[in-house]
């Protein structure tokens, strides 16, 4: 079993959730955020999950306040956002940290697997990972990487 399947994240409900329920599944993950210049890529991950999700594509998304304090501190007030404003329907999970040493251990994990350009942490919202059905770390998109432009990495992985 690939180590992506043996982490634990939080659900927005506090309730925990293992990886393995995405094990087949391709993923995209990505650090997210409501009040950055690139929230309207939710518009985008959100035609991605409606586009690929009967193939068997999942997307989620992990709020993240790091990076100049662009997220909600209120989880509810995070997932009312999304919901209204993009019509996000996949799975977001609770608020994270995405570097430093209070980063949550899957981030830690992904970016250890795929390094950044310049350097190993990520350095903004909408960093994306993607995944393949056999939990590999396949890339890393930059946040100024539109999502739609993973379409044809996410279909070879279909």
């Amino acid at each position: 079993m690939n180590a992506i399947y043996n982490f634990k994240v939080l659900k927005p409900d506090g309730k925990k959730e293992s990886l393995e329920v995405f094990k087949g599944h391709p993923m995209v993950i990505v650090n997210t955020a409501s009040k950055c210049g690139f929230t309207p890529q939710f518009e985008e991950l959100q035609q991605l999950h409606e586009t690929y999700k009967d193939q068997g594509l999942r997307v989620l998304g992990f709020p993240c306040g790091q990076f100049n304090d662009q997220e909600f501190h209120d989880q509810k007030e995070t997932m009312e956002f999304c919901q209204k404003n993009y019509g996000v329907n996949f799975p977001m999970f609770a608020k994270v940290d995405v570097k430093g040493e209070n980063a949550d251990p899957l981030f830690k994990y992904l970016v250890s697997e795929q390094k950044g350009m310049l350097t190993e942490g990520i350095k903004w919202n909408f960093t994306k990972f993607l995944i393949d059905r056999e939990g590999n770390v396949i890339k890393r998109y930059a946040p100024q990487t539109s999502p739609l432009k993973m379409e044809e990495d996410i279909k070879k992985l279909l």
